[in-house]
């Protein structure tokens, strides 16, 4: 068997796949959410804030996000490995972090934005990635790690 990374060739082609199909439900549930809610696209990978307060809670989530990051990984850098902290673990901080952003811009949609369903399809994307995400690592990648 060939390793790379710590997993055989043949599980590197089966995360892969599980991948692609992951963003491919992502993407469908995006557009499928968009039109029942009449919402439009947004551009991909730009901040899209909702007002310059938005921008200014987002920033400040942000940078805290990397503090807390860097914080706890010389916390648990410190400590013996079977001991490590899991709240400080990067896996647990970045799904802190996901619920956080995208929790203060859908209030801030409610509260701003011109489209009220804007703050819908927000909460419904964020709803679909958690049960999602704990759906994965529950399942330990649908049993293929």
């Amino acid at each position: 068997m060939i390793f790379l990374y710590g997993l055989e060739t043949n599980e590197w082609l089966k995360l892969l796949v599980l991948l692609t199909f992951l963003l491919l439900v992502l993407v469908s549930f995006n557009v499928l959410m968009r039109k029942l809610l009449k919402v439009e696209k947004k551009k991909f990978f730009s901040y899209n804030h909702v007002n310059e307060k938005h921008a200014k809670i987002d920033w400040t989530i942000r940078i805290t996000f990397i503090a807390v990051l860097v914080l706890g990984y010389i916390i648990n850098m410190s400590r013996d490995p079977s001991d490590w902290l899991w709240y400080l673990e990067p896996w647990y901080l970045a799904f802190v972090f996901i619920i956080g952003s995208e929790g203060a811009r859908a209030m801030l949609e409610w509260k701003y934005a011109e489209n009220r369903n804007a703050y819908k399809l927000t909460l419904s994307q964020l709803l679909f990635i958690v049960i999602l995400l704990v759906t994965i690592f529950t399942t330990n990648f649908f049993g293929i790690i």
